[in-house]
């Protein structure tokens, strides 16, 4: 199942397919018991979109049958052990996805020229995704972080390694020595090298940067390259042959200080918008807004939800299980403020209680 959506990918994702491109989502559990109903209610998911291909005259016998068997085989890929808290899955002629999703996403099948992304798109944000990087004198290696791990990225050219650098480990560390091997011209040219696939990595896909490693470690890549000068450093050594549980220790405590930070920030940039008014609230107003590109700052509470429905001009609340409600429009703004260059940030629940769960800075 895929969990990482890069800008690459999500172009891939929302380029045309013949129709019919099939979206089948539902929401999945972490743990028991809820973790009981989600292949059941997966299976129906599916046979509901079966039978809407079934039933739609636009689709031919032929094309019906390729969309079923790919809608198959994505269902035996799925993974319900290690769901999280949404799944969503792609399927058209000649092709299938399955995307595990730490956010949410209202039970839907959906039949369009293309897939459905914004939810895809929304948890993505949500998750606040960044990239490790841990330094040693012989291995450097790179993580995808999100909400709760990280994860190996074996792509880019890392992991990077050489052999073990020849040098008195006992005798330094008796003497507090500087370890000469980070003295060592071959190390300098081994980070620099490292440095170099990490700027590419970060021009295809910006994401904060975390470099975790020794003093030594750290002094080095900041002399032998440019990205540890944007990045937030851990001063943690051992973690380039460590495992995706121990970075992810490692890491937890910076993140939390840095969301403390970034809520801090956010919650100062809206009350100063109130001052400027270029303050608003309330779905209907952020929906209108979102559409018009007037969004500069969406601030959007973890786990905020509504459902509304469409009466034109203006959104209006709606129960859960409304047929014509819209049960992903937080996601739908998301995506909207996303796509005009507004910057989103996922604060707390209960940060913007007196906001309904969401406000925007606007840019006029």
């Amino acid at each position: 199942m895929e969990h990482a959506l890069s800008p690459a990918t999500l172009a891939e994702l929302r380029r045309p397919r013949p129709y019919p491109a099939v979206s089948v989502l539902t929401p999945t559990h972490r743990r028991e018991p809820d973790t009981g109903q989600d292949p059941v209610r997966l299976r129906n998911m599916v046979a509901e979109a079966k039978k809407r291909l079934e039933s739609d005259p636009a689709v031919t016998r032929e094309r019906r049958t390729e969309v079923a068997e790919q809608l198959d085989r994505a269902l035996a890929e799925v993974d319900l052990v290690h769901a999280e808290d949404g799944l969503v899955i792609f399927a058209a002629p000649g092709e299938h996805q399955v995307w595990s999703l730490a956010r949410t996403v209202p039970a839907r099948v959906v039949l369009s020229d293309t897939f459905l992304t914004r939810n895809l798109v929304s948890a993505q944000a949500a998750e606040k995704p960044f990239w490790v990087l841990s330094v040693s004198a012989d291995r450097v290696t790179l993580w995808s972080g999100g909400v709760d791990r990280v994860v190996e990225q074996r792509s880019g050219g890392f992991p990077f390694t050489r052999a073990q650098p020849n040098f008195d480990a006992e005798r330094q560390q008796r003497i507090g020595d500087l370890p000469s091997t980070f003295r060592d011209e071959g190390t300098r040219q081994f980070l620099r090298e490292a440095d170099t696939a990490m700027s590419a990595v970060l021009r295809e896909e910006p994401r904060p940067l975390y470099v975790t490693g020794e003093d030594a470690a750290l002094s080095l890549l900041g002399e032998a390259g440019t990205v540890a000068g944007s990045a937030v450093l851990v001063r943690h050594g051992g973690l380039a042959h460590a495992g995706p549980e121990a970075v992810w220790q490692a890491l937890r405590p910076v993140l939390e200080a840095e969301a403390r930070k970034d809520t801090t920030s956010v919650m100062s940039d809206l009350t100063s918008a109130r001052g400027r008014r270029t303050f608003a609230a309330g779905l209907d107003e952020l929906w209108q807004s979102a559409r018009e590109g007037r969004v500069r700052l969406l601030a959007v509470e973890e786990n905020y939800k509504a459902t509304v429905r469409d009466q034109g001009d203006h959104l209006v609340p709606a129960e859960p299980g409304d047929l014509d409600g819209r049960e992903d429009i937080v996601d739908e703004i998301v995506e909207q403020c996303l796509e005009t260059g507004a910057d989103v940030r996922f604060v707390p629940d209960g940060t913007l209680d007196d906001a309904d769960g969401m406000a925007a800075v606007l840019r006029y």
